[in-house]
């Protein structure tokens, strides 16, 4: 599990979209840091809140694009390896479980990687670091990384999942935080298994994230453990 997970996380760290990816970040980290003063000076916010615009940018970027941006790298990180045939070779050498859930750390390593360098950054100007914000950050990262290899190992056609990431990428974060807005009994209940609910409350129920993308990790492990490689 560690040689894959090592694997895949410095597979990322040398692609080319993933250094697009990582500057998109610098680049919010930057920004939010640099305008954080001017916000501040403009609008009437108390010294939390104050402190909370050095990184509110990294964590607003991870929940309307962290979606995108993790099925865009690594969409086809189980269903490559069957479509090409070197899921046999992996499988003969480890367990499937441990393919999983290499792949998975491997890929949720990057991104804190990513994340860390970020909210850095941003504590060079603020002279602090918010943890609780770092901490959702990593949280909805943890259930977008799981819904990836979810989906990954549900669908066998690369080409599907590349679409699909696209079409989700844009559409779940749309969906989601209106369903943790809306007040339609019919249709609310939804809000519980995703993850904007818990992240619009200001404690740390955000916890129950990472205990969703632990059940979706056992539901891909459910799949892929059928799947004829």
């Amino acid at each position: 599990m560690f040689v894959i997970g090592k694997k895949e996380c410095f597979g990322l760290l040398k692609g080319t979209k993933s250094l697009v990816v990582v500057f998109i970040f610098l680049i919010t980290a930057y920004y939010s840091a640099k305008f954080s003063p001017l916000m501040t000076a403009t609008v009437d916010l108390n010294a939390r809140e104050a402190k909370d615009m050095y990184t509110v940018g990294i964590l607003f970027l991870a929940v309307i694009l962290g979606q995108l941006f993790v099925m865009g790298l690594s969409h086809d990180s189980i269903n490559r390896e069957m479509h090409e045939r070197t899921m046999r070779f992996l499988i003969t050498r480890t367990s499937r479980t441990n393919i999983l859930l290499g792949k998975y750390f491997g890929i949720l390593l990057f991104w804190v990687l990513c994340i860390s360098v970020s909210f850095f950054i941003t504590s060079l100007f603020s002279k602090s670091f918010h943890f609780f914000i770092f901490f959702q950050t990593i949280c909805i990262l943890t259930y977008q990384v799981a819904l990836t290899i979810m989906l990954s190992a549900m669908i066998s056609k690369p080409g599907m999942t590349m679409f699909l990431s696209v079409i989700l990428g844009i559409a779940f974060p749309i969906v989601g935080i209106w369903l943790a807005l809306t007040s339609k009994a019919w249709i609310a209940w939804l809000k519980y298994i995703t993850p904007y609910y818990y992240l619009e409350r200001d404690d740390w129920t955000c916890l129950v994230i990472v205990l969703i993308a632990g059940l979706m990790l056992v539901i891909a492990n459910a799949v892929f453990g059928r799947r004829e490689c």
